[in-house]
């Protein structure tokens, strides 16, 4: 069969709901590509609105000694210098709760914003904060996996997932299987590149904050303002109609939101920050590198008798969010004996949060290179040894699936890749001079269960408005 040979109707249309393969035009598609949606940084323009620019540590631990900003207030059009000697006292939390700057002279990581310069115009803005001198007193610090891992620990439980699951008797099923594979993979730290950059407008209207700003959870988000600025709830509003890409690293609010906040606040005027590409990469979030480690043991047919899953993440210190990597190894597959664990080493770096399916996107490369490896060895179909390993229930919680379809995935890719045509043996497929391969991985994604709420009108002009608290 041709790659791009029509095909019947196959199991995965009975799931289509009439909304798939449907021509359906997004109602944002039009602004967008015309250039009429306005984003955070686009709302207002004009003289009364002032720019900030954030001023980073340039060490990754240590203390703030001296911090001299003569020389920026003197600069043309600068307007405010805030840095911890004149930041108002803010509400502490973790990321998720809350996102205090410019607190203190303590350093936790490179890029840190010790400083925003506020101004006429964003060149000046720029330009001034270039001209702040700030020296420091060095600490030792951690800034890779490895090096924080002595110092590793148990994440505290956040949400509905612990951070450790055992099953029977793991090492001892392990240690008896006839067929076992132990081994190590690592994932790099990665980083979100999405085209629109963190950027907020802040303004106030007498105790009222009104932020424009790029939000992905804009309840959420609000909460975190109002603890981070000590103001009542009601007294914030978060607007974000559209977003140029999250990802993930725009779930929680970020140092721009907090310092255009802060700086309006003081200038009693409009005040918008976006934060550079290279500010991106330290001011904001990132997945966190793992080392994994996963131990399967089989009997000579290919069943699992014992699934294990071990995952260092790192985060900053004060942080207990880890990458949950062997969370959808606890569902996958089925074996009576199991074990993950999720360790967290505390590391001098920028927070790690959530970014593009957190946990599964690397826990899954890990348990499917797992899953191939160990059929090389058992000289199974790679496919078959999953269709063997297939659960009945959840195999942790022992609760059924409300729909689980992985095998007719399978049995229906198999089928239009030629699966049965490959050569199964690695690395003896070749295009000329080219290897190629051929490999097959499933794949899970966490689907959580809450509540949700919207408002709906319907206008006597018969259009419907319906408005929420989740962008894109």
């Amino acid at each position: 069969m041709e790659m791009d040979a029509p095909v019947g109707t196959n199991a995965l249309d009975a799931e289509a709901q009439g909304v798939v393969g449907r021509p359906l035009d997004r109602v944002d598609g039009p602004p967008k590509v015309k250039g009429g949606a306005h984003y955070a940084y686009e709302v207002a323009q004009g003289p009364a609105v002032a720019y900030g620019y954030v001023v980073e540590a340039s060490i990754g631990s240590g203390r703030i000694t001296s911090i001299d900003t003569d020389a920026a207030q003197r600069a043309p059009g600068v307007l405010l210098v805030l840095t911890h000697h004149n930041a108002p006292e803010q509400g502490r939390g973790n990321h998720h709760e809350a996102h205090p700057v410019l607190t203190g002279p303590e350093v936790s990581y490179y890029g840190q914003p010790v400083a925003f310069v506020v101004a006429g115009t964003f060149e000046q803005a720029r330009a001034a904060a270039y001209l702040v001198r700030v020296t420091y007193d060095r600490l030792p610090g951690a800034y890779t996996l490895q090096a924080g891992a002595d110092e590793a620990r148990i994440p505290h439980a956040a949400g509905a997932s612990p951070p450790d699951s055992a099953v029977g008797d793991f090492e001892g099923a392990f240690a008896a299987a006839p067929v076992q594979l132990d081994a190590t993979y690592t994932t790099p730290l990665q980083s979100h590149a999405m085209m629109e950059p963190h950027a907020t407008q802040a303004s106030w209207d007498g105790d009222k904050l009104v932020l424009h700003t790029s939000n992905q959870m804009l309840n959420q988000g609000r909460a975190a303002v109002a603890r981070t600025l000590k103001v009542p709830l009601e007294n914030v509003r978060l607007v974000s109609p559209y977003i140029g890409g999250g990802f993930g690293a725009k779930l929680w609010v970020n140092a721009d939101a907090i310092l255009a906040a802060l700086a309006a606040r003081k200038l009693k005027r409009p005040v918008k920050t976006a934060l550079t590409r290279q500010q991106v990469f330290h001011v904001t979030t990132h997945r966190s590198d793992t080392i994994q480690r996963l131990r399967l043991g089989a009997d000579r047919d290919g069943r699992l008798l014992a699934i294990g899953h071990d995952v260092l993440s790192g985060n900053l210190r004060s942080e207990e969010t880890y990458e949950g990597a062997a969370l959808q190894t606890r569902t996958l597959y089925a074996s009576a004996n199991r074990l993950t664990r999720h360790r967290l080493a505390p590391l001098d770096i920028p927070v790690a949060s959530s970014m593009r399916a957190p946990g599964e996107a690397v826990g899954m490369l890990a348990l499917e290179c797992a899953m191939d490896e160990l059929a090389e060895k058992l000289g199974l179909d790679p496919i078959d040894l999953r269709v063997r390993n297939e659960p009945l229930d959840d195999p942790e919680r022992h609760v059924p699936y409300s729909s689980r379809h992985l095998l007719p995935c399978l049995q229906e890719g198999a089928k239009r890749f030629g699966w049965d045509r490959r050569n199964p043996k690695p690395g003896h497929a070749r295009d000329g001079r080219w290897l190629v391969g051929m490999g097959v991985a499933a794949a899970t994604r966490g689907n959580p269960l809450l509540p949700s709420k919207a408002h709906v009108r319907l206008g006597p002009d018969g259009y419907a408005t319906v408005r929420m608290a989740m962008t894109d």
